[in-house]
C-alpha cells in the first residue's frame, strides 16, 4: 500500500506540533504495512462516505479513504478527550 496526501491533509499536519507530526509519521509506517496494527485503533468512520479513522495518540487522529492500493489521507485533527 501506497499513501497520498490531500493538500488539506497537508495543510494540517504542518500546523501541529513537531511531536505530534513525528508521530503520525511512525503511525503511517504502521498503517502502511498492517491496516489493523493495535496502536492505530483503526475503525470506519463513516461507512456511508468510506472514511475510515486511525490513531495518532491519545489527542490526534486521522482521517483516510481506502482508494485500491492507496490510503488517501484527508484530514489530520484533534480528538476530543
Amino acid at each position: 500500500m501506497k499513501a497520498k496526501r490531500s493538500k488539506r491533509f497537508l495543510r494540517q499536519l504542518s500546523g501541529l506540533p513537531v511531536v505530534v507530526q513525528k508521530r503520525f509519521e511512525k503511525q503511517l509506517r504502521f498503517l502502511l504495512s498492517n491496516l489493523r496494527h493495535p496502536s492505530l485503533r483503526t475503525k470506519k468512520y463513516d461507512e456511508s462516505q468510506g472514511i475510515w479513522q486511525a490513531r495518532v495518540d491519545g489527542h490526534y487522529r486521522f482521517y483516510f479513504l481506502i482508494e485500491e492500493d492507496i490510503y488517501a489521507l484527508i484530514s489530520i485533527t484533534s480528538h476530543p478527550d
